[in-house]
């Protein structure tokens, strides 16, 4: 059983905490197995918002945690507190992955674990923390950031969808959509998505990629294009390129291999269909494309993905395995 601490001191956001609280805190109905073990760890009583907590143990803790959560840190004029910044470098010293919600990259910066890294926070304070740390390669255009043993998430509904991508890189896509379906909440935006688009949009119904997105997921299988996409949506193809960057930060493109490799993670971790069955159920056309692209965004290949949680999926003790984005 993974254990996910935590890591609370006063000024914490009570948003970011309450969300991690939420996903790590119990499993979803119907998933068979140990679910993460949560703790919450902080130097006494503390105060986040207008909610005071008490914490199941010390900072002192955290080194021994698998997982640590920072959340979203309120006042980022003032420095972190020392004793924060200090356990949650220990943590990662011992080898736990560290995770930042929000504005918690300034407490990760200020141990250092940024440095010769892409991060990114809130978008309202990205500046802020690339003036302050000059070490840090702050992207302010992403919802959250994958570095291994080192991530980071932009503000409120982009820490729900990195602590959602660390559910999958544990437990699975299918899992992670359980979580997804409990929370009434997207079961993935990833993570190279736009975190703040200046274009509104416009309330579902009316929206005019409303009804093409259902209609491409019912048919990943088939060798879609741009000009098909922007056919069923009757509008021109620079045209659809528009309505999708303004709704989901990115190209028609991307976000259908994007689909089409969630939809060939789902296939490998629920059935035992081949490779090249897979590739053809996903529209990549043969198990080379699928390969291909699989490793490139997932990080391994699709046999080895397969066995990965196939294996975490068996009854036992826990393999101790993990594979992550690089």
């Amino acid at each position: 059983m993974d254990t996910v601490a935590l890591a609370v001191t006063d000024g914490m956001l009570h948003f970011e905490l309450a969300l991690a609280h939420e996903v790590f805190g119990a499993a979803p109905d119907g998933v068979a197995g140990p679910w993460y073990d949560l703790v919450v760890c902080g130097p006494g009583p503390v105060r986040a918002g207008r909610f005071l907590l008490e914490p199941d143990h010390g900072l002192d803790r955290l080194p021994r945690a698998d997982t640590v959560i920072v959340p979203g840190w309120a006042d980022v004029d003032e420095e972190p507190p020392a004793d924060l910044v200090d356990a949650v470098r220990a943590a990662h010293e011992a080898g736990a992955r560290l995770v930042s919600l929000c504005t918690g990259a300034f407490v990760l910066a200020a141990a250092g674990l940024l440095d010769g890294l892409r991060a990114t926070t809130h978008w309202a304070h990205t500046e802020v923390l690339a003036a302050r740390h000059p070490e840090v390669e702050v992207d302010p255009d992403v919802l959250y950031v994958d570095n291994g043993r080192v991530l980071t998430s932009a503000g409120k509904a982009a820490a729900m969808d990195l602590c959602l991508h660390l559910v999958r890189l544990d437990r699975g896509s299918s899992v992670a959509n359980a979580v997804a379906r409990r929370l009434v909440v997207p079961p993935h935006r990833d993570g190279g998505q736009a975190q703040f688009v200046t274009t509104p949009v416009p309330a579902p119904d009316h929206h005019p990629l409303a009804e093409l997105l259902p209609w491409v997921l019912e048919r990943l299988d088939r060798p879609l294009t741009v000009e098909d996409l922007a056919r069923r949506a009757r509008m021109s193809s620079r045209h659809l390129g528009r309505h999708f960057k303004a709704a989901t930060g990115t190209t028609p493109l991307q976000w259908l291999l994007t689909q089409r490799i969630r939809r060939a993670q789902e296939l490998l971790e629920t059935t035992d269909d081949g490779i090249e069955t897979v590739a053809a159920a996903t529209g990549m056309g043969t198990a080379a494309t699928l390969r291909r692209h699989f490793h490139r965004t997932v990080g391994v290949p699709p046999d080895t993905y397969r066995r990965t949680f196939r294996a975490r999926n068996r009854p036992g003790p826990d393999s101790g395995e993990r594979h992550s984005r690089p």
